[in-house]
């Protein structure tokens, strides 16, 4: 199986696609996020999130994002529609663009469960977080460049994921065990 682009519900699709466009660099945008008008309001946090790799939260502030939290090694932002996201200093990256995704996180209360589970399904080599416990996957089918983050998170979901992973697969719809709602497209 192979992700494809994350579908992100918003409001105004066209102005979170034209920030993350202004964030990541067109190409980088278009590669791995999609945008759709909502079907429902956003009322709780994302389960599902970018990280990414900036030299300075300036540029992405003047973009129209704001700060949510600052923490000692990453800063919590919202984007234009009020989606999280973290940001990591990184002096190596270049001007081309604001920031560098390097990570998709998902929040569950199981990671290391939800992280197996996908492993099998994308190819991927399941490895340790921080903690120690084997919850990030590297080499994803579609997403190689990536880390896919399971995040260990207590609270409860609520309602569907405004940001939905998709994979190349027969078209439909799918959930995978903890819940998550999965876009499919046809492969080719």
């Amino acid at each position: 199986m192979r992700l494809g682009p994350i579908v992100v519900d918003a409001v105004d699709p066209a102005a979170a696609e034209a920030f993350w466009a202004a964030a990541l660099g067109v190409p980088a945008q278009q590669a791995l996020l999609s945008f759709r008008p909502q079907d429902r309001p956003k009322t709780v946090k994302n389960r599902v999130h970018l990280d990414v790799y900036v030299r300075d939260i300036a540029p992405l502030l003047d973009l129209g994002a704001r700060v949510l939290a600052e923490h000692s090694e990453w800063v919590t932002l919202a984007d234009v529609e009020g989606n999280e996201f973290c940001a990591f200093g990184d002096p190596k990256c270049d001007d081309r663009s604001p920031a560098r995704v390097f990570a998709v996180c998902t929040d569950s209360a199981r990671p290391e469960e939800l992280a197996a589970w996908w492993a099998r399904l994308v190819g991927a080599e399941v490895r340790d977080g921080p903690d120690g416990t084997p919850r990030w996957l590297y080499g994803s089918s579609g997403w190689e460049g990536l880390i896919w983050k399971f995040v260990r998170v207590a609270d409860e979901r609520v309602v569907p994921n405004r940001w939905q992973w998709t994979v190349r697969e027969d078209p439909g719809f799918l959930v995978d065990p903890q819940g998550n709602e999965v876009r499919t497209y046809p492969a080719g």
